[in-house]
Protein backbone atom coordinates (compact mmCIF):
# COMPACT_ATOMS: atom_id res chain seq x y z
CA UNK A 1 0.00 0.00 0.00
CA UNK A 2 1.28 3.35 -1.00
CA UNK A 3 0.80 5.29 2.23
CA UNK A 4 1.85 8.91 0.71
CA UNK A 5 -0.66 11.66 1.54
CA UNK A 6 -2.68 9.14 3.56
CA UNK A 7 -5.08 10.65 6.14
CA UNK A 8 -4.12 8.39 9.31
CA UNK A 9 -5.08 8.80 13.35
CA UNK A 10 -3.36 6.97 15.80
CA UNK A 11 -5.15 6.98 18.97
CA UNK A 12 -2.73 7.00 22.54
CA UNK A 13 0.19 8.73 19.82
CA UNK A 14 2.29 9.33 23.10
CA UNK A 15 2.35 5.95 24.34
CA UNK A 16 5.78 3.77 23.58
CA UNK A 17 4.49 1.79 20.51
CA UNK A 18 2.09 4.01 19.30
CA UNK A 19 5.37 6.94 19.00
CA UNK A 20 7.26 4.41 16.67
CA UNK A 21 4.15 3.67 14.70
CA UNK A 22 3.94 7.33 14.37
CA UNK A 23 7.26 7.83 12.93
CA UNK A 24 6.73 5.18 10.85
CA UNK A 25 4.12 6.19 9.04
CA UNK A 26 5.45 9.78 8.82
CA UNK A 27 8.25 7.75 7.45
CA UNK A 28 6.16 6.13 4.66
CA UNK A 29 4.64 9.17 3.43
CA UNK A 30 1.55 9.66 5.26
CA UNK A 31 -0.03 12.41 6.85
CA UNK A 32 -0.81 11.26 10.56
CA UNK A 33 -2.86 12.96 13.03
CA UNK A 34 -1.90 11.71 16.55
CA UNK A 35 -4.06 11.89 19.51
CA UNK A 36 -2.69 12.18 22.69
CA UNK A 37 -4.85 12.47 26.16
CA UNK A 38 -4.68 16.41 27.42
CA UNK A 39 -2.69 17.97 30.57
CA UNK A 40 -1.72 21.24 31.51
CA UNK A 41 2.28 20.73 30.16
CA UNK A 42 1.16 20.14 26.99
CA UNK A 43 3.03 17.02 27.25
CA UNK A 44 3.11 14.74 24.14
CA UNK A 45 4.34 11.71 26.02
CA UNK A 46 6.76 9.35 24.12
CA UNK A 47 6.75 11.71 20.93
CA UNK A 48 9.03 14.01 22.16
CA UNK A 49 11.72 12.02 21.28
CA UNK A 50 10.73 11.57 17.58
CA UNK A 51 12.89 13.58 15.40
CA UNK A 52 12.35 17.49 15.28
CA UNK A 53 11.72 17.26 11.36
CA UNK A 54 10.16 14.24 11.90
CA UNK A 55 7.60 15.51 14.61
CA UNK A 56 7.30 19.12 12.67
CA UNK A 57 4.81 16.64 10.26
CA UNK A 58 2.63 15.47 13.12
CA UNK A 59 -0.92 16.83 13.70
CA UNK A 60 -1.28 16.60 17.66
CA UNK A 61 -4.31 16.93 18.93
CA UNK A 62 -5.59 16.55 22.59
CA UNK A 63 -8.56 14.93 24.23
CA UNK A 64 -9.89 12.04 25.83
CA UNK A 65 -10.89 9.02 24.59
CA UNK A 66 -13.51 9.42 26.80
CA UNK A 67 -14.83 12.16 25.13
CA UNK A 68 -17.57 11.51 22.24
CA UNK A 69 -16.90 14.92 20.76
CA UNK A 70 -13.03 15.02 21.10
CA UNK A 71 -13.03 11.31 19.34
CA UNK A 72 -15.06 12.12 16.34
CA UNK A 73 -13.38 15.46 15.60
CA UNK A 74 -9.97 12.85 15.30
CA UNK A 75 -11.68 10.50 12.78
CA UNK A 76 -13.34 12.87 10.81
CA UNK A 77 -11.77 12.90 7.76
CA UNK A 78 -9.02 10.40 7.46
CA UNK A 79 -8.63 6.80 6.14
CA UNK A 80 -6.97 4.91 8.71
CA UNK A 81 -7.14 4.70 12.47
CA UNK A 82 -4.61 2.72 14.14
CA UNK A 83 -6.39 2.65 17.55
CA UNK A 84 -3.54 2.22 20.42
CA UNK A 85 -5.07 4.40 23.37
CA UNK A 86 -5.48 2.34 26.39
CA UNK A 87 -4.74 2.56 30.30
CA UNK A 88 -2.29 -0.62 30.27
CA UNK A 89 -0.75 -1.21 33.11
CA UNK A 90 -1.86 -4.13 35.05
CA UNK A 91 -0.71 -3.09 38.44
CA UNK A 92 -2.74 0.41 38.00
CA UNK A 93 -5.88 -2.18 37.05
CA UNK A 94 -5.74 -3.06 40.65
CA UNK A 95 -5.82 0.24 42.17
CA UNK A 96 -8.20 1.77 39.64
CA UNK A 97 -9.90 -0.45 37.94
CA UNK A 98 -13.10 1.50 37.01
CA UNK A 99 -11.03 3.71 35.25
CA UNK A 100 -9.37 1.26 33.46
CA UNK A 101 -12.84 -0.34 32.09
CA UNK A 102 -13.71 3.19 31.55
CA UNK A 103 -10.92 4.21 29.27
CA UNK A 104 -9.90 0.84 27.51
CA UNK A 105 -14.00 -0.55 26.86
CA UNK A 106 -15.57 3.12 26.40
CA UNK A 107 -12.66 4.89 24.42
CA UNK A 108 -13.23 1.78 22.33
CA UNK A 109 -16.74 2.34 21.70
CA UNK A 110 -16.50 5.99 21.37
CA UNK A 111 -13.73 5.22 18.47
CA UNK A 112 -15.36 2.66 16.40
CA UNK A 113 -18.66 4.73 16.54
CA UNK A 114 -16.70 7.49 15.18
CA UNK A 115 -15.13 4.57 12.36
CA UNK A 116 -18.81 3.86 11.56
CA UNK A 117 -20.39 6.94 11.20
CA UNK A 118 -17.40 8.34 8.89
CA UNK A 119 -16.79 5.57 6.86
CA UNK A 120 -13.09 4.78 7.75
CA UNK A 121 -11.52 2.53 5.09
CA UNK A 122 -9.72 0.59 8.12
CA UNK A 123 -9.51 0.39 12.02
CA UNK A 124 -6.59 -1.44 13.28
CA UNK A 125 -7.68 -2.01 17.35
CA UNK A 126 -5.38 -2.70 19.92
CA UNK A 127 -5.54 -5.60 21.90
CA UNK A 128 -2.93 -7.57 24.13
CA UNK A 129 -1.36 -11.11 25.03
CA UNK A 130 -2.62 -10.63 28.40
CA UNK A 131 -6.08 -11.47 27.02
CA UNK A 132 -5.25 -15.18 26.71
CA UNK A 133 -4.34 -15.77 30.64
CA UNK A 134 -1.92 -18.32 31.67
CA UNK A 135 -1.62 -20.38 28.47
CA UNK A 136 -3.42 -23.57 28.18
CA UNK A 137 -1.31 -24.73 25.48
CA UNK A 138 1.48 -23.53 23.53
CA UNK A 139 2.29 -21.54 21.11
CA UNK A 140 -0.62 -19.76 21.97
CA UNK A 141 -2.58 -19.09 18.55
CA UNK A 142 -6.12 -16.51 17.91
CA UNK A 143 -8.28 -19.59 18.80
CA UNK A 144 -6.86 -20.12 22.71
CA UNK A 145 -9.73 -19.43 25.06
CA UNK A 146 -9.68 -15.53 26.63
CA UNK A 147 -9.52 -15.60 30.74
CA UNK A 148 -9.47 -11.97 32.35
CA UNK A 149 -7.00 -12.56 35.03
CA UNK A 150 -6.57 -8.55 36.07
CA UNK A 151 -9.20 -5.88 35.16
CA UNK A 152 -6.78 -4.64 32.60
CA UNK A 153 -7.38 -7.91 30.76
CA UNK A 154 -10.95 -8.32 31.24
CA UNK A 155 -11.23 -4.84 29.80
CA UNK A 156 -9.30 -5.76 26.57
CA UNK A 157 -11.35 -9.01 26.17
CA UNK A 158 -13.99 -6.18 26.68
CA UNK A 159 -12.98 -3.76 23.77
CA UNK A 160 -11.99 -6.99 21.38
CA UNK A 161 -15.51 -8.00 21.57
CA UNK A 162 -17.17 -4.81 21.13
CA UNK A 163 -14.64 -4.27 17.63
CA UNK A 164 -15.92 -7.82 16.82
CA UNK A 165 -19.52 -6.90 17.26
CA UNK A 166 -19.28 -3.31 14.93
CA UNK A 167 -17.39 -5.39 12.30
CA UNK A 168 -20.37 -8.47 12.72
CA UNK A 169 -23.41 -5.75 12.94
CA UNK A 170 -22.20 -2.80 11.57
CA UNK A 171 -19.53 -3.93 8.78
CA UNK A 172 -17.15 -1.37 10.14
CA UNK A 173 -14.03 -2.55 8.38
CA UNK A 174 -12.37 -3.74 11.89
CA UNK A 175 -8.45 -5.61 12.64
CA UNK A 176 -7.68 -6.79 15.96
CA UNK A 177 -3.89 -7.21 16.73
CA UNK A 178 -2.98 -8.67 19.86
CA UNK A 179 1.33 -8.12 20.33
CA UNK A 180 2.99 -10.28 22.80
CA UNK A 181 4.92 -7.97 25.10
CA UNK A 182 6.41 -5.32 23.18
CA UNK A 183 9.67 -3.59 24.61
CA UNK A 184 12.62 -1.43 23.15
CA UNK A 185 13.65 2.95 23.00
CA UNK A 186 11.56 4.36 25.11
CA UNK A 187 9.79 2.12 26.92
CA UNK A 188 9.28 3.12 30.86
CA UNK A 189 9.48 0.69 33.99
CA UNK A 190 6.11 0.10 34.09
CA UNK A 191 7.74 -3.07 31.91
CA UNK A 192 10.29 -5.25 32.93
CA UNK A 193 12.55 -4.78 30.17
CA UNK A 194 13.51 -1.36 31.02
CA UNK A 195 12.68 -1.81 35.10
CA UNK A 196 15.97 -4.56 34.73
CA UNK A 197 18.14 -2.57 32.65
CA UNK A 198 17.80 0.86 34.59
CA UNK A 199 18.34 -1.22 37.80
CA UNK A 200 21.22 -2.64 36.59
CA UNK A 201 22.86 0.37 35.39
CA UNK A 202 22.49 2.20 38.02
CA UNK A 203 22.86 -0.23 40.99
CA UNK A 204 24.57 -3.93 42.01
CA UNK A 205 21.33 -5.29 43.32
CA UNK A 206 17.88 -5.62 41.31
CA UNK A 207 14.82 -5.80 42.55
CA UNK A 208 11.75 -7.40 40.78
CA UNK A 209 8.38 -9.50 41.20
CA UNK A 210 8.12 -13.42 40.51
CA UNK A 211 11.18 -15.12 38.37
CA UNK A 212 9.22 -17.70 37.06
CA UNK A 213 6.98 -16.34 34.03
CA UNK A 214 7.57 -16.45 30.88
CA UNK A 215 6.95 -14.06 28.23
CA UNK A 216 7.03 -13.67 24.12
CA UNK A 217 9.07 -10.26 23.81
CA UNK A 218 8.52 -8.65 20.05
CA UNK A 219 10.80 -5.71 19.85
CA UNK A 220 8.78 -2.39 18.70
CA UNK A 221 10.20 -1.67 15.32
CA UNK A 222 8.65 -5.45 14.47
CA UNK A 223 5.37 -4.59 16.03
CA UNK A 224 4.75 -1.39 14.25
CA UNK A 225 5.66 -3.34 10.76
CA UNK A 226 3.03 -5.45 12.11
CA UNK A 227 0.47 -2.31 12.21
CA UNK A 228 1.30 -0.84 9.05
CA UNK A 229 1.07 -4.28 7.63
CA UNK A 230 -2.66 -4.99 8.98
CA UNK A 231 -3.61 -1.53 7.64
CA UNK A 232 -3.40 -2.27 3.92
CA UNK A 233 -3.25 -5.97 3.78
CA UNK A 234 -6.49 -7.62 1.76
CA UNK A 235 -8.94 -10.39 3.25
CA UNK A 236 -8.54 -9.70 6.42
CA UNK A 237 -11.39 -8.17 8.15
CA UNK A 238 -13.16 -9.29 11.38
CA UNK A 239 -9.84 -11.33 12.36
CA UNK A 240 -7.90 -11.41 15.34
CA UNK A 241 -4.07 -11.45 14.35
CA UNK A 242 -0.94 -12.14 16.78
CA UNK A 243 2.37 -10.64 16.95
CA UNK A 244 5.00 -11.97 18.78
CA UNK A 245 8.39 -14.14 18.12
CA UNK A 246 6.67 -17.78 18.62
CA UNK A 247 9.53 -17.84 21.73
CA UNK A 248 9.55 -17.85 25.33
CA UNK A 249 11.67 -16.85 28.47
CA UNK A 250 11.11 -16.42 32.19
CA UNK A 251 11.65 -13.56 33.77
CA UNK A 252 14.58 -14.80 35.44
CA UNK A 253 16.84 -15.72 33.09
CA UNK A 254 16.03 -12.55 30.68
CA UNK A 255 17.67 -10.67 33.90
CA UNK A 256 20.52 -13.20 33.34
CA UNK A 257 20.88 -12.19 29.74
CA UNK A 258 20.51 -8.88 30.31
CA UNK A 259 23.25 -8.72 33.21
CA UNK A 260 25.47 -10.91 30.48
CA UNK A 261 25.48 -8.08 27.99
CA UNK A 262 25.63 -5.46 30.50
CA UNK A 263 28.97 -7.32 31.67
CA UNK A 264 27.54 -6.76 35.28
CA UNK A 265 27.29 -9.32 38.73
CA UNK A 266 24.07 -8.52 39.96
CA UNK A 267 21.82 -9.80 42.62
CA UNK A 268 18.41 -10.63 42.25
CA UNK A 269 15.85 -9.42 45.10
CA UNK A 270 12.28 -10.15 45.52
CA UNK A 271 9.98 -7.29 46.12
CA UNK A 272 6.76 -8.07 46.87
CA UNK A 273 4.92 -5.48 45.99
CA UNK A 274 5.81 -5.95 42.17
CA UNK A 275 3.98 -10.03 42.68
CA UNK A 276 0.68 -10.04 41.11
CA UNK A 277 -2.12 -12.06 43.80
CA UNK A 278 -2.08 -15.56 43.05
CA UNK A 279 -4.99 -16.18 40.64
CA UNK A 280 -3.92 -13.10 38.76
CA UNK A 281 -0.55 -14.03 37.67
CA UNK A 282 -0.26 -15.43 33.92
CA UNK A 283 2.51 -17.76 33.38
CA UNK A 284 3.14 -18.18 30.45
CA UNK A 285 2.75 -16.41 27.33
CA UNK A 286 4.52 -17.98 23.87
CA UNK A 287 2.62 -16.66 20.77
CA UNK A 288 2.42 -18.60 17.24
CA UNK A 289 2.78 -15.79 14.23
CA UNK A 290 1.27 -18.34 11.94
CA UNK A 291 -1.74 -16.22 11.02
CA UNK A 292 0.18 -12.86 11.25
CA UNK A 293 2.54 -14.78 8.80
CA UNK A 294 0.13 -16.12 6.45
CA UNK A 295 -2.28 -13.03 6.65
CA UNK A 296 -0.14 -9.98 6.66
CA UNK A 297 3.29 -11.49 5.81
CA UNK A 298 4.78 -10.63 9.00
CA UNK A 299 7.72 -12.35 10.36
CA UNK A 300 9.83 -10.74 13.70
CA UNK A 301 13.26 -9.68 12.47
CA UNK A 302 15.00 -8.50 15.54
CA UNK A 303 16.49 -11.13 17.55
CA UNK A 304 16.00 -10.41 21.59
CA UNK A 305 19.51 -10.02 21.93
CA UNK A 306 19.56 -7.35 18.94
CA UNK A 307 16.17 -5.34 20.41
CA UNK A 308 18.04 -6.03 24.35
CA UNK A 309 21.27 -4.62 22.66
CA UNK A 310 19.14 -1.57 20.88
CA UNK A 311 17.43 -0.76 24.36
CA UNK A 312 20.35 -1.03 26.78
CA UNK A 313 21.58 1.45 24.69
CA UNK A 314 19.19 4.13 24.67
CA UNK A 315 18.24 3.93 27.87
CA UNK A 316 21.53 4.23 29.01
CA UNK A 317 22.17 7.28 26.65
CA UNK A 318 18.77 8.48 28.45
CA UNK A 319 19.42 7.81 31.60
CA UNK A 320 18.57 10.69 33.48
CA UNK A 321 14.94 10.17 32.47
CA UNK A 322 14.42 7.32 34.74
CA UNK A 323 13.94 6.46 38.41
CA UNK A 324 15.42 3.07 39.21
CA UNK A 325 14.54 3.52 42.91
CA UNK A 326 10.85 3.91 42.01
CA UNK A 327 8.23 0.95 41.75
CA UNK A 328 6.04 2.17 38.60
CA UNK A 329 2.88 0.25 38.68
Amino acid sequence: MNWKDKKTLVTGAGGFIASHLVERLVSEGAQVRAFVRYNSRNDMGMLKWIAPQILAQVEVVQGDLRDVEAVRNAVKGVDTVFHLGALIAIPYSYVNPREVIDVNIMGTLNVLMAARDFNVRRVVHTSTSEVYGTAQYVPIDEKHPLQGQSPYSASKIGADKIAESFYRSFEVPVVTLRPFNTYGPRQSTRAVIPTIITQALTRDEVKLGSLDPSRDFTFVHDTADGFVRAAAAEGILGQEINLGNDNTIRIGDLAEKIFTILGKTSTVVTDSQRIRPNKSEVMKLWASHQKASELIGWEPRSSLDQGLRATIEWIAAHIDLYRPDQYTV
